[in-house]
């Protein structure tokens, strides 16, 4: 039972799960909507509007946290100066999830995940 389990493994190793969640949110960030699976989806979300509330601040240290996270300076440099205070005034909510289809492949639940 998963009762009050934190996270959603995703069939993955600790290290390929956070690879994983490090690139989806690359990937947020670039385009700021990207079309993945929906517990996919759901898990970037927790994982991401965690990462614009420590953006928010916008001050070197949390340049710091950002680039610990994502290893990537394009994309750390974008969400603490663009993204971030665009929700300045914002308490949450900052990612929507529309589902979207069934892949053809494997029948898999879709979703497009988007900035708000």
């Amino acid at each position: 039972m998963r009762h009050r389990h934190g996270y959603r493994k995703l069939g993955r190793t600790s290290s390929h799960r956070k690879a994983l969640l490090k690139n989806l949110s690359i990937a947020l960030i670039e385009r700021e909507k990207i079309e993945t699976t929906l517990p996919k989806a759901k898990e970037l979300q927790s994982y991401f509007e965690k990462l614009i509330t420590r953006a928010r601040k916008g001050d070197s240290m949390a340049h710091r946290i950002i680039f610990s996270h994502l290893q990537d300076k394009v994309a750390v440099k974008k969400m603490v100066t663009e993204i971030a205070p665009r929700y300045a005034s914002r308490n949450g909510g900052y990612t929507k999830i529309i589902k979207t289809r069934l892949r053809v492949g494997d029948a898999a639940e879709m979703a497009i995940i988007e900035l708000v």
